[in-house]
């Protein structure tokens, strides 16, 4: 049995993390409707769409990248993107219905810091700042990897300030929740 190339490995991981996004874009939907019918309010709205152009060049990229036919995938860099997916799910999990991809702020609602929060402020974004990267260089697209891991350290670079700021206006001290 020959062995399977990046290229054609590309194609099942790629097709698993667009799926995934978009039952996270259908959860982030719903989870969003509750939290504005609470009286969350949207903060940092200004960069959000840059996220809709980086996460799906990124995935093209890992797809369209010219590589050499023989080139086989980083299977470890593989196995430490499945680890950068449970660490997704579970700040999803942990949120519960405060998660979004939008940064919505019910005053009066407690932060959570429990689960990943307990070790991390932003589990989420570092798990994707690794994601980013992994995948594509998974996939032996390093010119994706490079540009997406670039593409994202700026807009996080936004996005956590922004985040934090808003935190602030919750007028609720923090505690485990979660």
């Amino acid at each position: 049995m020959a062995a399977l190339s990046a290229a054609r490995v590309a194609r099942p991981v790629v097709a698993a993390l667009v799926a995934a996004r978009l039952a996270e874009l259908r959860v982030a939907r719903r989870n969003e409707a509750a939290l504005r019918a609470t009286g969350a309010r949207e903060h940092g709205a200004a960069h959000f769409p840059a996220f809709f152009v980086l996460h799906p060049a990124w995935l093209l990229g890992m797809l369209f990248e010219p590589r050499p036919d023989e080139a086989r995938p980083r299977w470890p860099l593989l196995a430490a993107l499945a680890g950068t997916q449970a660490v997704r799910m579970w700040t999803m999990r942990t949120l519960g219905e405060q998660w979004t991809t939008r940064i919505l702020i019910t005053p009066g609602r407690e932060r959570v810091t429990g689960g990943p929060y307990r070790w991390l402020r932003d589990p989420a974004y570092a798990a994707v700042a690794v994601e980013v990267v992994c995948a594509p260089l998974a996939l032996r697209a390093p010119r994706t990897a490079l540009a997406a891991g670039l593409a994202n350290a700026a807009l996080l670079a936004i996005r956590i300030p922004a985040e934090h700021r808003a935190e602030s206006t919750r007028d609720v001290p923090s505690r485990p929740v979660g």
